[in-house]
C-alpha cells in the first residue's frame, strides 16, 4: 500500500493521528473489534493502559494475519468506556501505540461507549487497512 497521510495546516496539529490518509492498494482489509481478550476469551488487565495494549496487539495480529502491517493501517476506531480516562492516560497509550504499531499514524477517532460486549472491556479498537 502507499498511504499519504494529510494533515492540513487549517487544521489543528494532529497528536496521535493523521486528519486523513490516501491509501492505494489493491486489498481492503475489515478489522473486527478487539478487545483485551486472550486466547481463552477472558478480558486481561485492569487498567486501560493495559487492556489498551492487549487490544492493539489483538488487531495487529489479525492484520498480520491478513498479511498486512500495521503502516497499512488506513482507519481505526477506539471505543472507549470513559474518554477522560482516556484523555488522561493518551501519553501512555500514545507510548503503547509507538511500540506497537510505529508512528504512521491512520486516521482515527475515540468515542465513549455506555459499555462493551464483556462488561470487563474498557476499550475496543477496530479499523481498516489497504494492503498493496
Amino acid at each position: 500500500m502507499t498511504a499519504e497521510r494529510v494533515n492540513p495546516p487549517d487544521l489543528s496539529p494532529p497528536t496521535g493521528f493523521s486528519h486523513a490518509v490516501v491509501a492505494t492498494g489493491s486489498r481492503v482489509v475489515f478489522l473486527a473489534g478487539q478487545t483485551a481478550l486472550d486466547g481463552d476469551g477472558k478480558v486481561t488487565g485492569e487498567t486501560l493502559p493495559q487492556q489498551f495494549e492487549r487490544a492493539l496487539a489483538n488487531l495487529l495480529t489479525a492484520l498480520t494475519a491478513s498479511g498486512g502491517t500495521p503502516a497499512d493501517l488506513a482507519r481505526v476506531t477506539v471505543y472507549a468506556t470513559d474518554v477522560a480516562d482516556y484523555r488522561d492516560q493518551a501519553p501512555e497509550l500514545g507510548r503503547i501505540w509507538r511500540r506497537l504499531a510505529g508512528s504512521d499514524y491512520p486516521a482515527m477517532a475515540v468515542v465513549q461507549v455506555v459499555r462493551l460486549w464483556d462488561e470487563r472491556a474498557l476499550v475496543e479498537l477496530d479499523g481498516f487497512a489497504v494492503l498493496p
